[in-house]
């Protein structure tokens, strides 16, 4: 069972750590859906491992006319049609494998908030979601990786308690830049008029 203080890995290093290519590829999708590290990348690829190791032996199952396969692939295939992955209607095992790591990416909190034009960047949308600025409903989600339901993507909004909620608050989205000083008067930071007199000549007192 393992030790109750320390929470099982649920992602798996590669083999081989030094391949340049694979290298390459894992840090353009790092920069591309704004990771944190490349954990949270190997954990969506352990995510997708399963999902195709499970299609993969329910394909053989179901090929001898296994009934419990059956009923566990239409099982399978509603979960995947449910986060998002695969269509509701329609799907197979051989779509199941054909998945990769970005349909798996492109479900996340994190990603969608991004999609959805809660912030400027991934990088910002990660930080609104750890700081409590993102709920799903009336639920606030603090987790950047959580994998979002079709049903809850539309839920996704600012969370009501944040001060970012305010359609005028400077850090999000679409809100208005600050007015520019009428004609006349000083903008912030303008150094004050002088008095009615001026200023002394010669910079002392008259």
């Amino acid at each position: 069972m393992g030790d109750p203080k320390f929470s099982r890995q649920k992602y798996e290093r590669p083999s081989h750590p030094w391949e340049g290519e694979r290298i390459k590829a894992e840090n353009e999708l790092l920069k591309k859906y704004g990771l944190k590290n490349k954990k949270e990348l190997w954990r969506a690829q352990s995510v997708l491992r399963r999902f195709r190791q499970r299609a993969r032996q329910l394909q053989a199952l179901v090929r001898y006319g296994d009934k419990q396969a059956a009923k566990e692939k239409d099982e399978l295939m509603g979960r995947l049609g449910r986060l998002g992955l695969l269509p509701t209607e329609g799907a197979t095992l051989d779509d199941v494998l054909a998945l990769d790591v970005e349909a798996v990416l492109s479900r996340r909190l994190q990603t969608l908030a991004f999609v959805k034009g809660l912030a400027f960047t991934p990088h910002q949308a990660r930080q609104f979601i750890v700081h409590g600025h993102v709920a799903i409903g009336v639920r606030r989600v603090t987790v950047p990786g959580y994998l979002v339901t079709r049903t809850e993507e539309g839920g996704i909004v600012y969370d009501p308690r944040s001060p970012i909620s305010h359609d005028l608050h400077p850090a999000r989205p679409g809100a208005p830049p600050p007015e520019p000083p009428a004609e006349g008067e000083p903008g912030p930071g303008s150094p004050a008029p002088p008095g009615p007199e001026g200023p002394a000549p010669g910079g002392g007192s008259p």
